[in-house]
């Protein structure tokens, strides 16, 4: 019961993302061909969110809703980084998804979502099992 939040949270994730057609596959495919700034907007607006946000909890030394520090980690650039955000990027391209409206186009009756979440699912579990037998990408 004390989930219940969240899960509120998530249906009006959902339901923002629906009216804001970020679930719309021919918007996606708009962004991708640059003949609508739209997505590039709302893309650019969570950048901004964000970043305010981030700021905001370092200056104020915000706390969670539980009352628990925020810690902010930096993370390493590694070459890595490139080809996995060109694998995330073409997953996008092709299922006309990123992983938030994946969820979302499932609540909006489109099941073949599914396959993409079960997929992602599935490579996510992979990589957690060959990620110590890669090469290091470290710079």
């Amino acid at each position: 019961m004390k989930y219940i939040k969240f899960f509120l949270i998530g249906i009006y994730f959902g339901i923002v993302l629906t009216k804001a057609e970020v679930i719309s596959w021919f918007r996606i495919q708009e962004m991708f061909h640059f003949q609508s700034i739209h997505m590039f907007g709302i893309i650019g607006l969570a950048v901004v969110v964000g970043a305010i946000s981030v700021f905001l909890i370092k200056k104020f030394n915000l706390k969670s809703f539980g009352g628990e520090d925020i810690r902010l980690i930096s993370k390493e650039y590694h070459k890595g980084l490139l080809p996995g955000g060109i694998i995330f990027g073409l997953g996008w391209a092709l299922t006309g998804a990123c992983p938030g409206p994946m969820f979302a186009l499932v609540g909006n009756g489109v099941e073949v979502m599914l396959v993409a979440i079960v997929s992602a699912t599935a490579g996510t579990f992979v990589y957690g099992v060959v990620k110590d037998k890669l090469p290091s990408y470290k710079c």
